[in-house]
């Protein structure tokens, strides 16, 4: 570290990185950053211990794993195991357990900070003065280049402010010691769907409310109208939105469709904003886009023409863990290189982890349309399907795409028994940039839900302009017959 003086003559800290954020995206950098440089600063005013830990993906895996082992004991007659209606749930106990695995996962991710937070961690708030000066409220820090990993919050619509004491947010869901009897879960985008779902599998009643059918981020409509029927089962859910006009006897009056419902609660899943309005970027001369966001170059992560990048949920692109942790790394190894790297994203991929898993792997449904592209979808119903059978999980599709002529694997979207793991089976395919009869040369067990993505690879086959392989496996190189060898 490097100390100047600033324009009233006291020391200013001189750094090669500023890391603004120690979440997922800040933590990935700091650690590319690390290997090149000791000189170096994370600065982060707000809790630590990631999003993803504190109140994104894995405390609502714990939730939704106690849920849905819950929800079996509505199989167990069929199976021969009796007296399941003697099972009841403890909501409070849940929550409990919830927060305790919460917990043991964050202080895994501080207990990462040990080694380096004594001297490297500022725990203030950063604004920026110019392109390399930031501001942390009592003192004033330089540095050659800045990474922002400033990560996002919660979306509240102001018109709806002055209900805040009804509200629930993502933020702090996970600190509810009892769990309210009638929630309203506005917003059905992947947090919604899978903790509205889980929540109405502990008994709580659920009033679901979205605009349009895009359930889980998919864009196939016959994946949407699967999904749709399913959850329906489930809660009701409104496609129309929802309004609140009110609160009548301590409840909250809210408005979806033609229907009025009274709630202890609503729990806001209208997706996550960026942190971007407080951290000063009026003072820096950028460029926007109409929107009025910065530029960033999708391959190094920087604003055009600056040593300043911008990674993880802060830039909008893809709210992911994976994702955030490659740009973190991509801004960190170029934060400390003079010859800047330009680094593919990996193909795109998002799990919802409801039941039946929804997925979205490489281009959708609707990019594929708009682009115009010649495709072909491979499908599979997985009512009658020998595994889904077995686990008397008969419920929902699979749909593959393929470019029409050469059969070269494009996508999927789904609404799957065991999704998580075909999603990312399948987007290994297109990382490959395998065809469809190239794929399936590849092993597949039986009996396995895996199967079923070699059933859509075979539908697809059928259906590109090449058609299918003759056996669907390897021919050996120096082909035999009877032990002798041929040329």
């Amino acid at each position: 570290m490097i100390s100047v003086l600033d324009t009233k003559g006291e020391e200013m800290k001189h750094y090669d990185v500023a890391i603004i954020g120690a979440g997922s995206a800040g933590l990935a950098a700091r650690r590319e950053v690390a290997k090149k440089t000791d000189n170096y600063v994370v600065i982060d005013g707000g809790k630590l211990g990631t999003t993803c830990a504190r109140v994104g993906c894995m405390p609502s895996k714990v939730l939704i794993e106690v849920a849905n082992t819950f929800y079996k004991r509505h199989s167990f007659d069929k199976m021969g195991i009796k007296k399941s209606d003697s099972l009841t749930i403890d909501q409070k106990e849940v929550m409990k357990h919830v927060r305790s695995l919460r917990d043991r996962f964050v202080r895994s991710v501080i207990g990462g900070l040990e080694e380096w937070k004594s001297d490297k961690l500022i725990q203030k708030y950063a604004r920026f003065i110019d392109e390399n000066t930031l501001s942390l409220g009592d003192e004033i820090i330089k540095a050659d280049n800045i990474i922002i990993a400033a990560g996002s919050s919660p979306i509240i619509p102001k018109a709806w402010e002055e209900y805040q004491d009804y509200f629930i947010s993502t933020d702090d869901f996970f600190e509810m010691e009892e769990v309210p009897k009638k929630i309203a879960v506005i917003g059905l985008g992947v947090i919604g769907i899978e903790l509205g779902q889980a929540l109405s599998r502990l008994g709580v009643e659920i009033v679901g409310a979205t605009i349009g059918k895009s359930i889980g981020g998919t864009t196939d409509p016959k994946i949407q109208e699967a999904i749709t029927k399913q959850m329906q089962k489930e809660f009701p859910i409104s496609f129309d939105g929802a309004d609140i006009i009110g609160v009548e006897n301590g409840l909250l009056k809210i408005k979806t469709g033609d229907d009025i419902h009274l709630v202890e609660k609503a729990f806001l899943t209208m997706g996550r904003k960026p942190n971007i309005d407080k951290l000063g970027l009026e003072n820096l001369n950028i460029e926007k886009d109409e929107k009025g966001f910065p530029l960033i170059h999708f391959g190094t992560y920087q604003l055009l023409g600056k040593d300043i990048y911008l990674v993880g949920d802060i830039n909008a692109q893809r709210p992911l863990l994976h994702e955030a942790s490659d740009e973190g790394r991509i801004a960190g190894y170029n934060s400390v290189r003079k010859n800047k790297q330009c680094f593919k994203r990996r193909e795109f991929m998002a799990i919802t982890f409801s039941d039946p898993n929804i997925a979205v792997i490489g281009q959708s449904f609707k990019e594929l349309t708009d682009k115009k592209v010649d495709f072909i979808t491979g499908k599979i119903s997985y009512e009658g399907f020998g595994r889904a059978i077995i686990k008397l999980q008969e419920v929902g599709l699979l749909h593959l795409y393929a470019d029409r002529i050469n059969g070269k694997i494009l996508g999927a979207e789904m609404f799957a028994p065991a999704g998580e793991h075909l999603a990312n089976s399948l987007v290994w395919l297109i990382s490959l940039g395998l065809t469809v009869n190239q794929a399936l040369t590849l092993p597949f067990y039986h009996p396995v839900l895996e199967e079923s993505l070699r059933a859509a690879l075979r539908d697809a086959a059928g259906k590109t302009e090449n058609g299918p392989g003759e056996l669907e496996v390897l021919r050996c190189q120096e082909p035999t017959v009877g032990g002798k060898i041929y040329p």
